[in-house]
């Protein structure tokens, strides 16, 4: 699987951003899907997971009911809806494929493919 992230940038405080990730490759509906992100000097963390196709969606406590996770099977896409971003959502944010059920995705070593990330910066 190929995953390729689009939709960063710099946003003030209280805004909002979409991001995309388009996979190619192995039968995108097989595999669960994550975000995760890795600010300057932390360890890449959990953000929000989406099982396989017609699954259950899981966030991170520190976004849960401002970000949405999303996927479309039919364009092998996944998407990541931030509202009511803060500067500490500030981070390098990547999109994950894997074989993983429950509370194992929310671990990135449970994913087997990762995308190059894209940048967001939300300013104060």
């Amino acid at each position: 699987v190929q995953l390729v992230e689009s939709g960063g940038g710099l946003v003030q405080a209280g805004g909002s951003l979409r991001l995309s990730c388009a996979a190619s490759g192995r039968t995108f509906r097989n595999y669960a899907m994550g975000w995760f992100r890795q600010a300057p000097g932390k360890e890449r963390e959990f953000v929000a997971t989406h099982a396989w196709s017609g699954g259950p969606t899981y966030y991170a406590d520190s976004v849960k009911g401002r970000f949405t996770i999303s996927r479309d099977n039919a364009k092998n896409t996944l998407y990541l809806q931030m509202n009511s971003l803060k500067p500490e959502d500030t981070a390098v944010y990547y999109c994950a494929a894997g074989r993983c059920s429950g509370s194992r995705c929310y671990d990135y070593s449970s994913y087997d493919y990762w995308g190059q990330g894209t940048q967001v910066t939300v300013s104060s």
